[in-house]
């Protein structure tokens, strides 16, 4: 598969993202501007770095939190696998080591040979959607003013 996709923010939904696609052969480019731009609440410049909170909700099975945990192992998520080998006990919550799992993901992305990890900021989505077949915006509330103008 020759089809190229440009993946705009390596935080969990574009990590899973960018995962995902280059598992299926896509040639995948995840833009993510950390570390050289850096925001004011991310420590590093690591894949889904989890900055507010490290729990990721509830595991038990009657939540919503828990079947969309379900789900994401029914759909063989990535990103699931790594916070359960990166859990530290929260209860009846799923809690992860915020440095261990934000590494164990930047690994994975940088290690994949489907996936090109472009340090560097994405302004202009006109110019992406130029250059690749797809492009998903995956920012989040931490979008730069550049790209939320565009």
């Amino acid at each position: 598969m020759n089809e190229s996709i440009a993946i705009v923010g390596a935080g969990l939904a574009g990590s899973e993202a960018a995962l995902q696609l280059a598992d299926r052969g896509f040639a995948v480019s995840l833009y993510e501007m950390r570390p050289d731009r850096s925001t004011a609440v991310h420590r590093t410049g690591r894949a889904a770095e989890l900055v507010c909170s490290n729990s990721l909700k509830s595991m038990k099975p009657e939540s919503a939190a828990g079947m969309l945990k379900s789900e994401l192992a029914a759909l063989s998520s990535h990103l699931y696998a790594y916070a359960l080998a990166c859990a530290v006990p929260a209860g009846g919550a799923l809690a992860v080591d915020r440095d261990a799992f934000a590494e164990q993901v930047t690994a994975r992305i940088e290690a994949h040979p489907g996936i090109e990890l472009v340090r560097e900021e994405a302004r202009e989505l006109a110019d992406l959607a130029g250059r690749f077949d797809a492009v998903i915006v995956a920012s989040g509330p931490l979008t730069s003013d550049d790209l939320a103008s565009s």
